[in-house]
């Protein structure tokens, strides 16, 4: 079974696609974390961060720690967003992604063209959004407990910004698919939103 999680940045898809991968006992891939690993190598290999041929060299991510906190933070985050319009970095990743969803006894995949380009078949698809200010709020919290000093405005026109990006870019845009469930989290707690999802997933598989 393949779930797909999608959605714009800071809605809660990464938490709920955890989630949901636990309840069913599937393996979990954030995809946009290899934007990230693509957007930390290229930080340290010192190569031209707007250059789409430095960022499709920086693919091979086979040396990065996942597990490397530098991965989560802001600066990597804005440069995973900026290289993620180029198509040849879409096109270097996709094949580590869909070998994933579609290993043995699928599993679960978040980010922002799973339903639409990675696993176009996948069982259960969704869609999970909020507001762009609800989504600022809970950046700047997640920033707040980080330690890190940041501003309501900044982090609203940051999350503006990367839903341009997503939205309009030539490759894979960010997009609902068609069959994908709506899940508006704008106004839930977390475990609201998890709940909501596992109860859309359980319904979407009873229906078969």
């Amino acid at each position: 079974m393949v779930i797909a999680v999608d959605g714009p940045a800071a809605s809660g898809k990464g938490t709920i696609a955890r989630a949901v991968a636990e309840r069913f006992g599937l393996p979990h891939m954030d995809t946009g974390l290899l934007y990230r690993a693509v957007a930390l190598n290229l930080l340290q290999m010192g190569s031209e961060l707007d250059s789409e041929f430095a960022a499709t060299r920086a693919c091979d991510i086979s040396q990065i720690d996942f597990a490397d906190p530098e991965l989560k933070s802001e600066t990597v985050g804005g440069i995973a967003s900026r290289i993620s319009v180029y198509p040849s970095v879409r096109a270097a990743l996709l094949e580590r992604q869909r070998g994933f969803a579609g290993q043995p006894g699928g599993g679960v995949l978040d980010g922002r063209d799973v339903g639409t380009v990675i696993a176009p078949d996948a069982e259960v698809k969704l869609f999970v959004t909020a507001t762009a200010e609800v989504r600022a709020e809970r950046r700047l919290a997640e920033l707040q407990q980080r330690g890190m000093n940041a501003h309501y405005e900044d982090v609203l026109a940051d999350i503006r910004a990367r839903d341009e990006r997503d939205e309009g870019r030539a490759a894979a845009p960010l997009r609902r698919a068609e069959d994908a469930h709506l899940l508006d989290t704008s106004e839930m707690s977390v475990d609201e939103a998890v709940a909501e999802a596992v109860r859309l997933v359980e319904g979407i598989l009873k229906r078969g």
